[in-house]
């Protein structure tokens, strides 16, 4: 089976440093307060053990479906970028998706840091194509207000 991906950037001005903090250190029901589509917000995170900050970390995320995933942490590089799965997938993805991997980049760029979120989706079966591309289309409206939210939050 494929997999599909996605991913979105925004310039921010602010150092690559603190924009990676920020990002790692943020509640993700801060960044993904609002939902979009079959996306919904995350409303809490459960069994978070300390600050979120080592690769083999896990905890839950509750979302404003009535579902919930599995984040694991993945690798972190600071400042540059930390990767993440989401599986045990429960909510409207579930018949659509197994897992996904996720990762959050900050590069140094003219004027601040462009921030970058992307995700690799793991099908549950074989899709249509156009399906995946739906959902990727959706996750685009989902990852601008993620983006714009984390401009807001570091920019004020």
């Amino acid at each position: 089976m494929s997999s599909h991906r996605v991913e979105a950037s925004r310039v921010v001005a602010v150092d690559a440093a603190r924009a990676f903090d920020a990002l790692l250190a943020t509640p993700r029901q801060s960044i993904f307060a609002r939902g979009f589509a079959a996306f919904p917000p995350v409303d809490d995170v459960r069994d978070q053990q300390g600050d979120w900050d080592t690769v083999g970390q896990s905890r839950t995320l509750l979302l404003g479906d009535g579902g919930s995933v599995q984040e694991t942490l993945t690798s972190v590089d600071r400042p540059h970028s930390f990767g993440y799965v989401l599986d045990d997938i429960h909510g409207r993805l579930r018949p659509f998706v197994t897992s996904i991997d996720g990762v959050w980049s900050v590069a140094q760029e003219d004027g601040g840091s462009r921030i970058s979120w992307a995700w690799t989706m793991h099908p549950a079966a074989p899709p249509a194509r156009l399906t995946m591309t739906v959902i990727g289309r959706l996750w685009q409206g989902y990852a601008d207000l993620a983006l714009k939210r984390v401009e807001a939050m570091l920019t004020t």
